[in-house]
């Protein structure tokens, strides 16, 4: 089994260690990455999509978290939605998510890769068909 790293968030060691699992960092980033007015949805593999299907929310799903060597790397893969204008999304998302992560784990991250897979084109004839059957 390969053994998973570790962040160590703090030098002060009197009271012990405290460390945080890239997992808690995929989560943050996701969720802040879905705040941002403009995206979508996040986009997950098989594995996630299969599990949001029988009701538990995968909150990190579209974020990969790279540990390396000069610093923390985060992509993000989301869905726009139609109209919006990309470079703009995507630096909110980029300062959402270096803000948040800031905020709540103290971690410096060295880049934020945004990757846009798709964008979300809401049909107009089904939102006035729904619409029109209430």
């Amino acid at each position: 089994m390969e053994d998973k790293q570790l962040l160590n968030v703090s030098d002060d060691q009197t009271l012990g260690k405290v460390e945080i699992a890239p997992e808690v960092i995929e989560v943050i980033a996701g969720i802040a990455a879905n705040e941002v007015s403009g995206v979508a949805n996040m986009r997950g593999n098989l594995a996630s999509n299969v599990t949001e299907r029988f009701g538990k929310k995968k909150h990190g799903k579209g974020v990969r978290v790279d540990l390396t060597d000069q610093g923390i790397v985060v992509d993000v893969f989301t869905v726009l939605d139609y109209g919006v204008s990309i470079p703009t999304v995507a630096q909110k998302i980029q300062d959402s998510i270096r803000s948040t992560l800031k905020n709540m784990t103290a971690l410096e991250i060295l880049e934020i890769n945004v990757h846009v897979v798709g964008v979300q084109i809401e049909d107009k004839q089904e939102d006035l068909d729904k619409e029109t059957k209430s």
